[in-house]
């Protein structure tokens, strides 16, 4: 086929296969990231459970993390080969397979066999989800990707939400059984629901516009993912810090971490309808320097106004990475898009994850203050980054 006949063919979807696709995807993102965030709420369940310490706890979580990140780009090659939306449900459904040996486990061994199984399963949802919907939408896709990214943070207050209600009622075992037949559920619903379609373009297609001369402007996209992604991690571990400089108890800190993640949540909703709206560039320039000067607002106000600031920032905090995903399929070198955004989720997860660390030992020379600032010079150094990425498009 060739590579016109390719992209006839989906850009001739209907738009109920269009929203079919992007349905789907939206119930595996949520799924997924709750179920990533869900181990946070087991770990000290399973400390008292099999007096577990906190070393071995931070390596249990190390275990399902390191195999989301590092498997990405492995999925995206199988997504390839077998189709994303076998190698979809085929994730999901190990996933819930880890959750259900998770509830069987009798110790530490068992439960890191688990979170391996579950890091194997979570790791496939971000490159071929996310591929999926920007195949099915083409050229309008930054809007409906802002909404597969919403999707993700509903997931993140859901099921732990629904986790911790259902121990009111049963024991975390059953707990880990029900949600695994949740997970079971929408994996038969992505094999039933997600266009079989949706793989890779031809060969010919890949030889197409997409070629090598778009592999600078891929490289310098990363780049602005991983740097956003360290202004976010970098700045949410030293914000709870500054809250109890000002004088905020405990409950109030979780208060305002509430009130930066519902911004962040409405900032990826509405940043991707933005992009497609403004272009890249604008909303770049709006979200980062957004950014930059809230964090400094923050640092100079007292906590009551600081309060207030927090949902705007997060919603600069998080609305650049609805963007940037959106631009993904631009990009791709070769055209991959699999590939390309299995490579990018694992620079921005790796970024996520080191950030915290390098902002850490800036924080013990320089105090949480001047680790702050250095989140907000972060975010404005990704300014001409961007200015730089559009003379590539």
């Amino acid at each position: 086929m060739s590579a016109l006949g390719t992209n006839n063919e989906m850009a001739a979807m209907p738009p109920i296969s269009r929203a079919r696709t992007l349905w789907t995807a939206c119930a595996a993102h949520a799924l997924h990231d709750g179920y990533t965030d869900l181990i946070y709420l087991l770990l000290p369940i399973w400390q008292a459970e099999f007096a577990i310490g906190y070393g071995a706890l931070a390596f249990l979580r190390a275990l399902a993390a390191a195999s989301m990140a590092g498997l990405q780009v492995p999925a995206g090659r199988i997504a390839e080969r077998i189709g994303g939306r076998t190698t979809l449900a085929m994730g999901t459904a190990l996933a819930a397979l880890g959750y259900m040996v998770a509830g069987y486990s009798t110790g530490l061994a068992g439960l890191c066999v688990a979170l391996v199984v579950i890091g194997c399963g979570l790791s496939t949802q971000h490159p071929i989800a996310s591929a999926a919907v920007s195949r099915a939408y083409q050229d309008d896709a930054r809007g409906p990707l802002g909404t597969y990214n919403f999707a993700g943070d509903v997931g993140k207050a859901a099921i732990p939400s629904g986790a911790s209600l259902l121990l009111v009622v049963m024991t975390w075992h059953h707990m880990l059984w029900a949600l695994a037949a949740l997970g079971l559920i929408v994996a038969v619903a992505v094999a039933i629901f997600l266009p079989a379609n949706l793989r890779s373009l031809s060969k010919a297609a890949k030889a197409g516009p997409h070629g090598s001369g778009t592999r600078g402007g891929f490289g310098l996209l990363l780049a602005i993912g991983i740097l956003d992604s360290s202004v976010r991690m970098g700045f949410l571990t030293f914000l709870p810090f500054l809250l109890k400089e000002q004088g905020a108890s405990l409950s109030v800190v979780g208060q305002a971490l509430a009130l930066v993640f519902i911004g962040g949540a409405a900032g990826k909703f509405a940043c991707g309808w933005l992009g497609a709206r403004f272009g890249l560039l604008a909303t770049v320039r709006l979200t980062e320097a957004g950014t930059a000067v809230a964090i400094l607002t923050v640092l100079v106000l007292p906590l009551a106004p600081t309060l207030l600031v927090l949902p705007l920032l997060g919603v600069m905090l998080n609305g650049t990475s609805s963007v940037l995903y959106g631009t993904v399929p631009d990009l791709a070198p070769s055209g991959r898009t699999e590939q390309a955004f299995a490579i990018f989720y694992t620079g921005t997860i790796g970024a996520g994850a080191t950030a915290p660390i390098l902002f850490g030992i800036l924080g013990d020379a320089v105090g949480a203050h001047g680790a702050l600032l250095a989140t907000a010079i972060t975010a404005a150094v990704i300014l001409p980054l961007a200015i730089a990425l559009m003379k590539r498009i």
